[in-house]
């Protein structure tokens, strides 16, 4: 959980350490700097209505800005129909409609991908269709070329009691082994429910100790780690070889749930706390250097339907390409 020194560094006071006098380097003794991440991505819930306005043109944008890689999120043709429906039901407030192949064929989005030098190393899929259909999973994620297919979140009914979680990490096992048949790792990328105490422990601890890190990966989410009240510098460090993939957004000011983060009106309410990367207070340039170092392989710029897409976009990218490991 943040204390009072994971506060400071998560606003990055340990910035102050940099002004200790006689501590440079002289420039001969200097170490050569390199780019700390070397295939900047993005997830494409970022930017879902220039995707539903100009699919392609916005590929070659990413492109031009220097983006390597994407996360791609369902429905997908392939999804159970709970996904598609339940799709239906929350576009009409989104205002878009668009996912999976944005309305191409896979083949086409493959080869329109390959073209401008974006590849796509994992996919966001439902609960449901992971379940039931893992075989489609499995030719999509071959088709895109993808190394990891999971979920954004746990359905809310399913995660109630601190059984659930235990339940749930074993399935994830069960899925992840099965994926591994099929050319994949699940992925399991976490939002802010969990991180408070029920029944006397932590939930995604109790999964974190269940979960086996050869057939699972995790997907941190650095905005609602913080937002439900824990440290992702802690998380990297006491699990590092179940992190392989992050979702880097940025916060206007420190901010929590007013409750636990159970449920989707919770996260619409931090919305407008969020911040392009680099723009706000959280101290991204640590934790990206602590999770390079815990072995994470894939870093994406996300801001939620973020307001100013193209500004968005060139401001995280910026920022990313410019920390030095």
């Amino acid at each position: 959980m943040i204390d009072r020194r994971s506060f400071f560094s998560l606003l990055g006071a340990g910035a102050a350490g940099l002004y200790v006098t006689g501590c440079s380097p002289t420039p001969e003794d200097a170490p050569v700097e390199t780019t700390l991440i070397e295939r900047v991505g993005l997830g494409l819930f970022s930017i879902p209505h220039l995707l539903e306005e100009d699919f392609e043109g916005t590929m070659r944008l990413l492109a031009d800005i220097g983006y390597k890689e994407i996360e791609v999120y369902g429905p997908y043709p392939f999804s159970v129909p709970a996904a598609h429906e339940m799709w239906a039901g929350i576009t009409p407030q989104l205002g878009f409609s668009t996912s999976g192949y944005y309305g191409m064929e896979p083949e086409a989005l493959r080869s329109l991908l390959d073209e401008v030098g974006i590849s796509v190393p994992s996919l966001h899929v439902d609960l449901g269709t992971l379940r039931e259909r893992i075989d489609e999973t499995g030719e999509a994620v071959q088709m895109l070329g993808a190394g990891y297919a999971g979920i954004a979140a746990i359905p809310e009914e399913e995660r109630t009691t601190l059984d659930d979680y235990r339940r749930l990490a074993d399935e994830f096992n069960e899925i992840g082994r099965r994926g591994v048949e099929r050319g994949f790792r699940f992925l399991y990328h976490n939002h802010g429910y969990g991180l408070t105490e029920m029944e006397g422990s932590i939930p995604m601890n109790v999964m974190l100790e269940r979960i086996d890190p050869s057939v699972v990966s995790l997907e941190m989410d650095i905005y609602w780690t913080v937002a439900g009240g824990a440290d992702p510098i802690e998380y990297l460090q006491n699990w590092p070889d179940h992190y392989r993939l992050l979702h880097i957004k940025d916060m206007t000011e420190l901010v929590r749930f007013e409750g636990n983060g159970d449920n989707p009106q919770e996260w619409m309410e931090l919305f407008p706390f969020m911040a392009s990367v680099g723009a706000g207070v959280l101290d991204i340039s640590a934790i990206v250097a602590e999770a390079s170092a815990a072995g994470v392989e894939h870093f994406y710029v996300e801001r939620d339907l973020a307001p100013d897409p193209v500004d968005m976009l060139q401001t995280s990218y910026d920022y990313l390409s410019s920390i030095k490991g």
